[in-house]
């Protein structure tokens, strides 16, 4: 394996457990690259260096000659990979820099980084637009960590990436080599038949034997129908696994899924403590453990963590505050903390290993769909992947609760039985659409071989009933040429409906519309920009705007929540457009929202602020696509008018107030006075 990676140039895809130590992987490959630019001083060089003091060895390496990208899924996971290859690669003066939504890069930036880390949406976006490819033509590695996402609803983005480097590099002839991590996967052969990989040489797969640390695991069903019993059967269950985990000295992880949902069960914990009068367990009295927490508490601001932390119980979610995070995060690696209970986030960005891990029920609510379903397998296998610490345990221990009927599906799933399919039906519109504003795709047969680069291709070949293709018309059409035609022709016609490109039927030349480069360089989707040009009218004002830009498709999932409606009636009072709609529909928060972004205002509940800072990062970028629409009809007043709130939204002042507010260290008072005259 090493010998593959750090050797030779081919295509490499690796399955391995958790904790198997696939960043290494990813680092022998960087070196590769390294050995491949650097550049040996050449003997005149030594004459004029007359100290003497290189030595003949010493080689420099040729930074400016390529760039390599790191595609990892999450923000958590990208910050982790920054901190973890800057310490490695600094010594040889490379400069790691991240580019997620939080981040973006200027050119400059980009063009002095020879190692760049993202996630799949941003280097989508970046290499969509043209100007991007000066330095996208100087990639020449692309490592992709949990390449299993491609089940997820996020999988498209990667099918793209994917596809558009193969045929970059069938187009210029340079070689760009990728590298595709991910966790155990049934039908890795088709993952690696995607990435272009020589099953001979560059597939790796490791089963569940090369885990570091073995796993116990256990299954239990709940068959309680009452809700409320349920959940405190599920606590008193966490509670009997929690006391025998803290006998043995053992950390443990309980993951729920709510953020709420944390505050509760560790509340619950701690109550079944003082009950049984067994507090003395999780923090012995009067040891040093106690006295940390106990100084700790002053810093906390999350008040359910205040009420739980003196006991060693804890919690940890997204909503809460980094400072909070980051102090749970510590107190936990030393072993201060004997039970944590957390969100899926955990698992993903902090590398937070225990003895034990509990899955305490595998309902999730899922917000684009409105309902409550099952935990992806992703997640599960991820979760559990945090329990047994390499360097201390000789096993690990995983507990799912589940609801009875549900046991079998989880049985099957951690013993590997479920292929990873393609999801790029739902969003092949939009990606068409950027191929085509790229100018890779000018005719419907190019859009047909396109979609020959996809996974979602080699997964029609293996299992065309599930993509609705029968066993008939999959023998006589081997290729599935006429599937691929109707999906393209599908996709075609629908991005015509949103004026988004001209599709000739006749001669199959598809035209990318204005509308349609927008759509692309912005990253919105197809049927939030048709709704966009159906209702933008010339002489719009602010109310009807916002309203507008609240209805987007950007934000069908965010939703109310109960603890959240008093602080939004309270914020709707005090932002200065009215709002028409009440505080509990959905569009009404995101208006909210985004004035109470451009006010400044405070927030008190956690769950806010995260919303908050998904509306502002989709809002500079949806107000800017209206901007351009409206430019294009040749409408001043609202151009105008969608141009303001652009900078209003990327600086944070209202029309009304003075510009010097953008200063931090002007006195407000100064502002006032200066806006009053």
């Amino acid at each position: 394996m090493a010998d593959v990676a750090l050797r030779s140039s081919e295509n490499v895809l690796l399955c391995a457990p958790t904790g198997a130590g696939k960043t290494n992987v990813a680092m022998l490959s960087i070196l590769n690259i390294l050995a491949q630019y650097r550049k040996e001083r050449a003997d005149d060089m030594m004459n004029e260096d007359e100290s003497g003091k290189a030595s003949k060895h010493e080689g420099t390496l040729d930074l400016s000659a390529f760039k390599i990208i790191y595609v990892a899924p999450m923000k958590a996971l990208v910050q982790e990979v920054v901190k973890n290859f800057s310490k490695r690669l600094g010594p040889y003066g490379i400069q790691v820099r991240e580019l997620s939504g939080d981040s973006s890069l200027t050119r400059q930036q980009i063009s002095e980084t020879q190692m760049i880390v993202t996630t799949p949406e941003k280097w989508d976006i970046v290499t969509r637009q043209g100007e991007g490819r000066a330095y996208t033509q100087l990639v020449r590695l692309v490592i992709i960590d949990e390449i299993h996402l491609l089940h997820d609803d996020r999988g498209p983005v990667l099918e793209s990436i994917v596809a558009r480097v193969i045929r970059q590099v069938e187009t210029t002839a340079e070689p760009i080599r990728l590298v595709g991590l991910s966790a155990t996967l049934p039908n890795y052969a088709d993952v690696a038949t995607f990435l272009r990989v020589n099953p001979k040489k560059g597939m790796f797969f490791f089963d569940h034997s090369y885990r570091p640390v073995p796993l116990q695991m256990q299954y239990i069903g709940i068959t309680e129908r009452n809700a409320f019993r349920r959940f405190q059967l599920q606590n008193e269950i966490c509670y009997e696994k929690a006391t025998m985990q803290r006998r043995n000295g053992n950390q443990m992880l309980i993951f729920v899924h709510s953020r709420a949902e944390t505050g509760k069960t560790a509340k619950a914990l701690r109550d079944l403590a003082m009950e049984h009068d067994q507090l003395s367990l999780f923090v012995k009295e009067g040891g040093a453990t106690q006295e940390i927490l106990r100084e700790e508490l002053g810093s906390v601001k999350n008040a359910d963590l205040k009420e739980v932390l003196s006991y060693g119980f804890a919690i940890h979610h997204a909503g809460m505050a980094r400072a909070d995070r980051e102090l749970v995060e510590d107190l936990f690696a030393d072993g201060h903390i004997g039970v944590l209970c957390c969100t899926a986030t955990l698992a993903w960005g902090v590398n937070l290993p225990a003895h034990a891990v509990i899955i305490k029920g595998t309902q999730i609510y899922d917000p684009s769909k409105g309902r409550w379903a099952e935990l992806s397998p992703l997640d599960v296998l991820q979760m559990l992947g945090r329990a047994g610490r390499p360097q201390y345990d000789t096993e690990g221990e995983g507990i799912i609760m589940t609801a009875h009927s549900e046991l079998q599906y989880y049985l099957s799933l951690t013993n590997l039985q479920l292929p990873v399919e393609s999801q790029m039906i739902k969003t092949l519109p939009d990606h068409l659409n950027a191929e085509i504003v790229l100018g890779t795709i000018q005719t419907v047969s190019e859009a047909v071989e396109w979609l020959s680069y996809t996974f979602l291709y080699v997964r029609m070949l293996k299992n065309p009933n599930l993509y609705g293709i029968s066993d008939k018309a999959a023998k006589e059409d081997p290729t599935l040429k006429h599937r691929r035609m109707d999906l393209a022709h599908t996709a075609a016609c629908m991005l015509e409906r949103s004026h988004l490109i001209r599709y000739d039927r006749r001669s199959g030349a598809l035209q990318s519309t204005p509308l349609g480069r927008i759509a692309s360089q912005y990253y919105i989707s197809h049927s939030s920009m048709a709704m966009y040009s159906r209702h933008l009218r010339p002489n719009m004002a602010d109310i009807d705007l916002l309203r507008l830009f609240s209805m987007s498709g950007e934000f069908t999932h965010i939703t109310v929540r109960e603890e959240e409606k008093l602080e939004l009636s309270k914020l709707a009072t005090r932002v200065p457009i009215p709002v028409k709609e009440s505080p509990n529909e959905p569009s009404a928060k995101i208006n909210i929202l985004l004035q109470a972004y451009i006010s400044r205002l405070k927030l008190d509940g956690f769950a806010l602020v995260s919303d908050m800072a998904f509306i502002q990062q989709s809002a500079a970028r949806i107000m800017r696509a209206l901007f351009e629409i409206s430019l294009r009809r040749g409408w001043s007043s609202l151009s105008k008018l969608t141009l303001s709130f652009a900078n209003m939204v990327s600086y944070r002042i209202w029309r009304s107030q003075s510009p010097l507010r953008q200063f931090k260290n002007v006195p407000e008072i100064v502002a006032r006075k200066l806006e009053r005259k």
